[in-house]
């Protein structure tokens, strides 16, 4: 499976939302709800990424965590900014 070109290898790490957040709402939502059912990484990693852990296993691995701990800071922090920027 190729490599899927509308993802960084590292999310921003900005303190507020981003643009790259908005645009990957659903990857995110994604990536939470394959943790909760406990899928495994690799997997995840190349249905949503694209990258195969077989052939990148650094690379998929670096991507798949980045990602997910956005996603975290997402349910924590960042779902702040979306509420106030949907009422502008």
């Amino acid at each position: 499976m190729s490599v899927k070109s509308d993802f960084l290898d590292q999310p921003p790490t900005d303190a507020r939302l981003t643009d790259y957040d908005r645009a990957h709402l659903a990857t995110y939502l994604r990536l939470l709800d394959a943790e909760s059912e406990g899928a495994p990484w690799e997997e995840v990693a190349e249905i949503i990424f694209g990258i195969d852990p077989k052939g990148d296993l650094l690379r998929a691995q670096a991507v798949y965590e980045t990602h997910l701990a956005r996603a975290h800071w997402m349910t924590n922090n960042g779902y702040r900014d979306l509420i106030r920027s949907s009422f502008h």
